[in-house]
């Protein structure tokens, strides 16, 4: 099983004075995850489920991306911030799907990511990284890859 996270894009907005949970993204951002999305269908990336985060820059990540490969996503409570191992293994256990892309917040992919792999990561805005699930069981993995923004845009 191929799990893939996706953190949200940029959503630092200077003068937010409104709760943390409700920040969108920037234009920046938007723009930043609509070229990730196009540069996503030209290398025919296909999960067979994108869930994602109900916070509103999660939402929109998702929504962008979702939009771009023409697949359906759908929105957990599950990956809003403090997801962890036992959320993960809900949504696996929901979803029994070969490829599945989770849209959602750090720390908890770099957290996720490290207890599945062993290794240490920092998830970038609108990074991806793809880990490979050995065993489900024991939520065992390795990490593929990680692909910072920049690369991605880049290809």
């Amino acid at each position: 099983m191929k799990l893939y996270f996706l953190r949200h894009g940029e959503a630092t907005w200077e003068d937010w004075t409104k709760a943390d949970d409700e920040r969108p993204l920037t234009k920046k951002g938007r723009k930043r995850v609509t070229a990730i999305a196009k540069t996503l269908r030209e290398l025919e990336f296909h999960p067979n489920v994108i869930l994602t985060s109900p916070l509103p820059r999660a939402y929109e990540t998702a929504a962008i991306v979702s939009a771009e490969l023409g697949i359906e996503f759908a929105m957990t409570p599950l990956l809003a911030p403090g997801f962890d191992l036992n959320g993960l293994r809900q949504l696996l256990n929901e979803h029994n799907a070969r490829d599945i892309l989770f849209v959602g917040h750090e720390p908890d992919f770099s957290l996720i990511i490290e207890t599945l792999t062993g290794g240490k990561v920092r998830m970038a805005k609108a990074g991806l990284a793809r880990v490979d699930l050995e065993d489900g069981a024991t939520l065992t993995g390795q990490l593929v890859w990680l692909a910072p923004p920049k690369i991605l845009q880049a290809l």
